[in-house]
């Protein structure tokens, strides 16, 4: 099926441009999100004609979202959420989660809008994309964590199982410390102790008379 886009959309083509594409993806996407028109002859020419308008229209919203995209992009929005203490997630965070955080530091993203690539089921930071425009692609960060202060770990670039790593190895190394420490003490006591076979020794009877 042939359809002419009225805006760019990516891996296809540019506004204006005529392309065959499957009458799936044509009815459910492109025209139903106003992407595109059946390439008739009609629609060809109304294209055309109002093409300086759309042209117009999409240099405007375009700037609008450089201008979201320039504060958006980059930012990191936590997200807490119940995980195993292995870091695998009770559920996953979707892109109406991601869109949700983005509202609620002042940008007006809409789901529709957020590209998670690959699901997010652990903790961790993991970076997701921000359509504000067809041609204005912005990426934000996810910090998926169970409590604010384990995010604030995520963000200086530890993971929750490093923390844990290091916790342990430092509690065996207390331990082990300890356990140096009752020894040092025990072989202390030993030195200090009175020598038993010098008490035991005969006492010198030279000079007595009796002898």
């Amino acid at each position: 099926m042939q359809v002419i886009l009225l805006e760019r959309v990516a891996k296809l083509g540019q506004m204006g441009d005529v392309v065959d594409v499957k009458p799936g993806y044509a009815r459910n996407f492109l025209l139903l999100q106003g992407k595109a028109l059946f390439a008739s002859k009609e629609n060809i020419a109304r294209f055309e004609a109002e093409k300086q308008h759309l042209e117009a229209k999409n240099l405007e919203s375009r700037k609008e979202a450089e201008s979201v995209g320039d504060k958006l992009g980059g930012e990191q929005f936590v997200v807490i959420r119940q995980a195993s203490d292995g870091g695998n997630l009770y559920g996953s965070v979707t892109t109406r989660d991601a869109a949700e955080v983005c509202k609620e530091a002042g940008f007006d993203v809409d789901r529709k809008q957020v590209i998670i690539r690959e699901p997010i089921k652990e903790l961790g930071l993991h970076v997701v994309e921000v359509h504000l425009h067809p041609e204005v692609i912005v990426e934000v960060t996810l910090n998926v964590a169970r409590s604010p202060e384990e995010a604030e770990i995520q963000k200086a670039g530890k993971s929750i199982q490093d923390v844990a790593a290091e916790e342990e190895a430092q509690a065996e190394f207390e331990i082990s410390e300890l356990f140096d420490d009752i020894g040092a003490a025990q072989l202390d006591d030993l030195e200090t102790a009175p020598d038993q076979d010098t008490e035991s020794e005969e006492p010198d009877n030279s000079d007595d008379p009796r002898y």
